[in-house]
């Protein structure tokens, strides 16, 4: 069993629209995080996790995900699976469980274009 408690979780910020809390399972094939999203993020480009499927569950508010130039609408209770080397960029007013698969680990995460 692996269990992580509130007042372990990290606080920190990927840029000033998005803001992540981190909880550490210590364990490397799965992790879980909540982001808070008030913009667009990142703000220019895209992103890519080039080694863990993102499965994120928007639990609040609405927005988008442009996946590989393909824009999908979210509000709470939608799921989204982004699976390793999708390029994407999130935008909108959004609070989201996020996790990982392996852990995420920032060195994997890579801004392009």
């Amino acid at each position: 069993m692996k269990i992580s408690f509130k007042h372990q979780a990290k606080e920190k910020s990927n840029s000033p629209t998005c803001s992540i809390t981190e909880f550490a399972l210590n364990y490397d094939l799965l992790d879980g995080a909540l982001a808070t999203i008030t913009g667009r993020y990142p703000n220019e480009r895209r992103v890519v996790n080039q080694q863990c499927d993102e499965l994120a569950y928007v639990f609040e508010g609405t927005g988008k995900i442009v996946i590989n130039h393909e824009e999908h609408r979210l509000s709470a209770g939608d799921i989204v699976l982004i699976e390793a080397g999708e390029k994407y960029f999130w935008d909108g007013n959004m609070k989201l469980f996020l996790s990982c698969r392996p852990a995420w680990k920032k060195e994997q995460h890579q801004f392009v274009d």
